[in-house]
């Protein structure tokens, strides 16, 4: 099986901190995270411009479809355990659905100086990646 590679920026404490609970979620292991400013990303994201490329996450799903910020949340939550509600909810309300990334995309600053030292401490490409709520 060819696991979904979710991209991330790894500069950014909120989205460390995020990805680390998404694996945490995800008990299958169908994802693979790969930060954004890494030559993968680059080789995945071909033709995909440098600003929107780091505008926002990415999930490249085992047959190579593409999906950015918002829209990535529908096919994210349905490869993960219980996450199927979750998605179709996701799919019937794209609007709000991306509309929330969108308002959590521009305060990840904000959310990651609130998370602290816990945001800063995890890297999701690591298995030694701290797994404490």
């Amino acid at each position: 099986m060819t696991k979904a590679i979710l991209l991330y920026d790894s500069d950014c404490g909120f989205c460390r901190w995020s990805v680390d609970r998404i694996l945490r979620w995800d008990r299958g292991g169908k994802l693979r995270p790969v930060a954004l400013q890494s030559r993968e990303a680059e080789e995945l994201l071909t033709g995909m411009d440098r600003e929107r490329m780091m505008a926002s996450w990415h999930l490249v799903t085992s047959d190579g479809r593409i999906y950015s910020a918002g829209d990535a949340a529908k096919p994210l939550l349905e490869l993960l355990p219980r996450g199927r509600p979750l998605a179709l909810l996701a799919g019937v309300f794209p609007p709000a659905t991306n509309a929330a990334y969108r308002l959590i995309a521009r305060n990840r600053d904000r959310l990651g100086r609130a998370l602290g030292a816990q945001a800063c401490a995890v890297d999701p490409s690591s298995k030694d990646s701290p797994r404490s709520l």
